[in-house]
């Protein structure tokens, strides 16, 4: 069984993505995975301001709610970013914990994790989640990340439309596929 932690930067707590990230996690815990949920928008967690005390491997000199999601993602064996898309790209609030991996670094690479990306979109063109992408694919290159699935939700704009969708399924089977 996997501990998984998930990374939830939606500041809409009933959104979509949080809906398609619900699914997953329903899923995961089926197939008996741990799974521990942060929801960064409620969290108090500052900005990385870059001064490099941490020397990739803390710790950091800011005392907040980032120490928390280091802990939990040094003893998983997963991690799921989930995102509404904001004008193409991740929103600030997942963007924010991603810049404190800074203090943790190498510990974290090292751990090779598992990873998703979990995102809704009002938007339904071929091209609304590319920017995402690129910048996730990054992130699972440079952090040493297994991809095993992406949900991208396009033109989930609202839970309904969400709900009526095929994505809420597909993330709750990624949930239950994501230890192959």
């Amino acid at each position: 069984m996997m501990n998984i932690v998930v990374l939830e930067g939606s500041p809409n707590t009933h959104g979509s993505s949080n809906m398609l990230a619900d699914a997953f996690i329903k899923g995961a815990q089926e197939k008996g995975h741990t799974v521990e949920v942060f929801d960064l928008p409620k969290m108090n967690i500052h900005p990385c301001t870059g001064c490099v005390r941490c020397g990739y491997e803390g710790p950091c000199v800011q005392h907040d709610d980032a120490e928390q999601v280091r802990r939990s993602l040094l003893s998983s064996d997963m991690v799921v970013f989930v995102t509404p898309l904001y004008y193409y790209g991740m929103s600030a609030q997942l963007k924010t914990m991603i810049d404190r991996f800074c203090a943790f670094n190498s510990s974290l690479t090292s751990r090779h994790l598992r990873s998703a990306l979990i995102s809704a979109a009002w938007n339904d063109d071929p091209w609304t989640f590319d920017a995402l992408e690129a910048h996730y694919d990054t992130l699972v290159r440079y952090l040493d990340l297994e991809d095993v699935g992406r949900i991208l939700g396009r033109g989930c704009g609202t839970p309904s439309m969400t709900r009526r969708s095929a994505y809420v399924q597909q993330a709750g089977e990624l949930g239950k596929s994501a230890d192959r």
